[in-house]
């Protein structure tokens, strides 16, 4: 019988949390996963110097706290109108990464319009932002001023049954056989028991697949199996997925130039950036990015975030930017790389006269039984598959599976052949600094981050979102959290994943 327990109070606020300081930042949390210490970043720096185009740098234009202002009345509008937290709570505990906690006590209390399904924010010299809920579209930040967005939002049909009436994985019905005899089902408990041991870690789901099966999962009071929670940059694997299936369609291949319109003038050095160099993360556009080696705050507002923030056209800035290194010799953790793949993936789908809104829907996530992935746009109806993004545990562990499974399911071919290879293998560019961390819009465990083999590679989206596909054992696990609990929560997550190791026998 699968597992299923319920953490009956972590939901209530945590005074010994309140502090800003207590919670790791974003950088923190890449360069803790990146293991650049000072040594390899002096490196680092050195190669990416003597590679180095002679191209301007402009920074985002606008003001950081109003784009913060717009980070947060977005953040806001999600917890409230996608996840149903409390407002108070999500004030508290959610989003930091486009609204930093620091920032927000400056600001106004986020006013939550129910009515017309709203949030507003108001800056120290009056000025309001808004975000506003627009259904299967999620939550978008509007420009200031602006009271709607410039696309019709369109209702995603889920070409579905009943989940309850459907067996996992295309559906919720769980067998009521006896589990596996290989798994030890008293470690297999004590594991998932883990990853809620400590309250402030904030841990909302936590869910365990062995062989494609359900065997374990566990809840936070108030959340259940089809909570959609904040998954940040794990959209960045459904981008990479989006683009293999067109792939596997025959739109494009990796190694044609990436046909953005923008870079299409005789003479641009941009039109020599491969696809592959963008799902690489190794583009060379310039930008700046909290997880940069060299990142100064004082430097302003950066436009990793900006494209979150910005309430712009969201391709057209990521394609604007000039060329900081020739593409595919410098990795970095940029997001003009997975916003201009999925400019990529609208092109091709509008381009066969399809609707892009519903395509992940009904090309992906249909076939794999997903039901709650909404992702959000921004103000031009472009996905921000970057990193806005809301799902349940389960349906992110279906699209760990599809990868575990080499990109097969129900017997059909959705991926490449050798996909899955592709994305979990280390990106040159990032091989050539020593950091054997990233692929294809996975992160990759060559550095043990996570106590389990170093085949395993993973989604992960900020605080603590983490999908992680563990090949020589058959697994896939899947770790949601809120943004506030994200340090102890990896502890603990760490601590569930060595009770994995110990409870589920690896392949033969």
């Amino acid at each position: 019988m699968t597992i299923t327990r319920v953490r009956p109070t972590l939901f209530l606020r945590l005074a010994l949390f309140a502090i800003a300081s207590t919670v790791s930042s974003p950088a923190q949390t890449v360069a803790a996963a990146t293991r650049v210490g000072p040594a390899p970043a002096t490196a680092m720096l050195a190669r990416a110097r003597s590679l180095e185009l002679p191209t301007p740098y402009v920074a985002p234009p606008g003001d950081p706290l109003e784009h913060h202002a717009a980070g947060f009345a977005k953040i806001m509008c999600s917890a409230v109108f996608i996840t149903g937290l409390d407002p108070d709570f999500a004030a508290e505990n959610v989003g930091y990464f486009t609204a930093p906690y620091s920032e927000r006590a400056t600001l106004g209390k986020p006013v939550i319009d129910r009515l017309k399904r709203a949030v507003h924010v108001t800056l120290p010299n009056g000025v309001v932002r808004t975000a506003v809920y627009l259904g299967d579209q999620g939550c978008v930040s509007l420009p200031r001023g602006k009271t709607s967005v410039n696309f019709k939002p369109v209702a995603v049909p889920r070409n579905l049954p009943d989940p309850d009436q459907q067996a996992w994985p295309m559906g919720d019905r769980l067998p009521q056989e006896p589990l596996p005899a290989g798994l030890d089902q008293a470690k297999l408990q004590a594991a998932i028991d883990a990853a809620f041991s400590n309250p402030a870690g904030l841990t909302a789901a936590f869910v365990v697949t062995w062989k494609g099966r359900l065997v374990g999962e566990r809840y936070a009071e108030g959340i259940f199996h089809r909570t959609q929670l904040e998954s940040w940059s794990m959209g960045k694997s459904i981008t990479a997925t989006l683009l293999g299936i067109l792939m596997q369609q025959g739109v494009y291949t990796l190694e044609q130039p990436a046909p953005i319109p923008e870079w299409q003038k005789s003479g641009d050095p941009r039109a020599k950036i491969r696809i592959v160099d963008l799902v690489h993360m190794a583009s060379g556009l310039r930008i700046r990015a909290p997880q940069d080696p060299d990142y100064d705050p004082a430097a302003g507002y950066p436009d990793h975030v900006y494209l979150y923030t910005g309430t712009v056209n969201t391709f057209h800035y990521a394609a604007t930017r000039p060329l900081q290194w020739p593409p595919g010799t410098v990795g970095r953790y940029h997001n003009t790389d997975p916003v201009l793949v999925n400019y990529l993936v609208r092109l091709a789908v509008e381009k066969r006269g399809e609707n892009y809104h519903t395509f992940p829907q009904r090309a992906l996530f249909d076939k794999l039984g997903i039901r709650t992935l909404i992702i959000e746009t921004d103000v031009d109806g472009n996905f921000l598959t970057q990193g806005y993004d809301y799902g349940s545990a389960r349906d992110w562990a279906r699209l760990g599976n599809l990868y575990l499974q080499d990109g097969i399911w129900n017997r059909e071919r959705l991926l490449p052949e050798g996909f899955a290879k592709f994305v979990s293998t280390v990106a040159p560019a990032w091989a050539a600094d020593n950091r054997h961390t990233y692929g294809g819009f996975f992160w990759i465990n060559q550095d043990r981050r996570y106590p389990v083999p170093p085949d395993a590679y993973y989604m992960a989206g900020a605080g603590g979102q983490t999908t992680l596909i563990i090949p020589s054992h058959d697994l896939v696990v899947v770790r949601m959290g809120h943004f506030k609990g994200d340090a102890p929560g990896a502890a603990d997550f760490n601590r569930a994943l060595a009770g994995l190791m110990a409870a589920v026998p690896a392949n033969r």
